[in-house]
C-alpha cells in the first residue's frame, strides 16, 4: 500500500513541479506588487503638482476626450499626495491611464497583463497574470484555458500534498522494544545540515513539507477557489452550505466584442452609492468606483484614504447597482453574511496573505519561495533514485551477458 502510494506522490509531484515552480517564484514576487511597481515606474506613480486636486469625474471625461475610442471602466477617487490616480479602460492597446490628479496631465498609458513586449512598466503585471494563467492565449474564443489548468493543478497539489503527509508517517511495527510512534516520526521533522548532498535535499523537502504544511494547503485550496470559482468552487458551496449570490454570480458574462453598454453614469450612480451608505450609516467614503461592460454592473467601494490596496482583513464594503436602469442589486460587506459568505469572501485575502496585512504578505512570499523549493528538491529526489535503479538495472544486465 505504501509502495503505491509513493509511486502516486512521485507523478503527482513531477506532473504539478514546473507550474508550481513558476507559481511558486511569481507569488512571492507579486506579493509586493504595489510596491514594485511604484519603485520601477516612478514617471506614472508620482504626481508633483501643487495644488488642489481636480474631480477624479472631471479627469475621467478628460481621458475620454483624449481617448475618443476608449471607455474609462475603473476611477480611484482618494488623490493622494504626491500619487498619480490610475484609471482603468475599455479600449484597445493599453488599458491603463495615469494622470496628475491637479493638472489633469497624462502621464502615461500601458496595457495591464501585456504578454509582449515586457518592459518596465508591464513587468509586474506580467508576472501577476503569469501566476495565475502562464499567459495561455486565446483558443477556440475561449480564453481561460491557462486560468482552468492552473485551477486543476491546484486541486492535484491539494491531493498529493496529503499523500506527502500521509509518506511521512512512521511505519507502524509490532517489534517489540521498538521505540514509539513520535520518535520513530520526529526525525521527519528535522535537516541533517551536514549529511551530505542527498540527505541535505531530501531532508529539505520532507521537512520544510511537513513544517508548511497547513500553509501550502491554504494556498493550494485558494488557488483552486479562485481559478475554478464559477465552475466548480460556487456550485459546490452552494450545495454544502447557505451561500448569498453576488450580482456577478447570477449573470452570464457578455463576450466583450457585444458589451453591455451602461445607460447612467458615474456620477449617478456615485450619488445613490452615498445616499445608501448614508442610509447604512457606513464610515468609509467611497474610494473607487467601476463599471463591467461583460455583466453590465457597476461597483462602488468604501474606503479610506490609502486603503485602495487592502491593509487587511477580507476587502472594502461594496454596492452594486446595474449599468441599465440603476438599481441597487446588492452589496458586499466584510465579515458579514452566512459562515460560507464569509468563507468565500476570506479566498482572495488568505491567497495573498492581505487578511493578516503587511505579516500575511511576508508570510506569503517566503511561502511562495518554500513551494518552488519542494518542487525543486522533489526532482532531484525521483532524479537520483530514476538514475540509481538504472545502475542497478545496467549492472544486472551486465552480470547476465555470458563471458566471452
Amino acid at each position: 500500500m505504501r509502495a503505491s502510494w509513493t509511486l502516486v506522490h512521485r507523478y503527482l509531484g513531477l506532473l504539478t513541479a514546473g507550474f508550481l515552480f513558476i507559481s511558486g517564484l511569481t507569488g512571492a514576487v507579486i506579493s509586493w506588487d504595489h510596491e514594485l511597481d511604484d519603485l520601477l515606474n516612478p514617471h506614472l506613480m508620482e504626481a508633483h503638482t501643487p495644488g488642489r486636486p481636480q474631480s477624479s469625474l472631471a479627469l475621467a471625461r478628460q481621458i475620454e476626450q483624449r481617448h475618443p475610442e476608449a471607455r474609462v471602466s475603473y476611477i480611484p477617487l482618494h488623490a493622494e499626495q504626491g500619487k498619480s490616480l490610475g484609471f482603468g479602460l475599455d479600449a484597445t492597446g493599453f488599458n491603463q491611464v495615469f494622470v496628475d490628479p491637479v493638472s489633469g496631465a497624462e502621464l502615461g498609458k500601458r496595457e495591464w497583463g501585456a504578454v509582449w513586449p515586457i518592459s518596465k512598466e508591464t513587468l509586474v503585471s506580467f508576472l501577476y497574470r503569469l501566476h495565475y494563467s502562464l499567459h495561455v492565449p486565446e483558443m477556440w474564443g475561449i480564453d481561460r484555458w491557462g486560468i482552468w489548468l492552473m485551477g486543476v493543478i491546484a486541486m492535484v497539489w491539494m491531493v498529493d500534498s496529503f499523500v506527502g503527509f500521509y509518506l511521512t508517517l512512521p511505519v507502524r511495527t509490532r517489534t517489540p522494544g521498538a521505540r514509539g510512534w513520535w520518535q520513530r516520526w520526529k526525525p521527519a521533522w528535522k535537516v541533517r545540515w551536514s549529511g551530505g548532498s542527498a540527505k541535505l535535499n531530501f531532508d529539505l523537502h520532507r521537512a520544510f513539507s511537513l513544517w508548511t504544511w497547513g500553509l501550502l494547503f491554504i494556498l493550494a485550496f485558494t488557488a483552486f477557489s479562485l481559478n475554478l470559482y464559477r465552475e466548480v468552487f460556487y456550485p459546490v458551496m452552494q450545495t454544502v452550505s447557505e451561500l448569498t449570490p453576488t450580482p456577478f454570480d447570477t449573470r452570464t458574462p457578455r463576450d466583450l466584442r457585444n458589451p453591455i453598454l451602461a445607460h447612467i453614469g458615474y456620477e449617478e450612480v456615485l450619488q445613490r452609492a452615498a445616499q445608501e451608505a448614508a442610509r447604512r450609516t457606513w464610515k468609509e467614503p467611497a474610494g473607487s468606483v467601476f463599471y463591467s461592460q461583460a455583466y453590465g454592473i457597476y461597483g462602488v467601494s468604501f474606503f479610506k484614504p490609502g486603503d485602495d490596496h487592502g491593509a487587511g482583513g477580507v476587502g472594502p464594503a461594496v454596492l452594486y447597482y446595474d449599468g441599465v436602469d440603476g438599481r441597487l442589486l446588492g452589496d458586499r460587506q466584510p465579515w458579514k453574511g452566512t459562515a460560507a459568505d464569509i468563507f468565500v469572501q476570506a479566498q482572495f485575502p488568505l491567497h495573498s496573505g492581505r487578511i493578516l496585512g503587511l505579516p500575511g504578505r511576508i508570510l506569503v512570499s517566503a511561502m511562495g519561495v518554500v513551494a518552488a523549493m519542494l518542487s525543486v528538491t522533489g526532482v532531484v529526489i525521483w532524479w537520483r533514485k530514476r538514475t540509481s535503479r538504472n545502475r542497478v538495472a545496467a549492472a544486472q544486465r551486465r552480470g547476465m551477458q555470458p563471458a566471452g
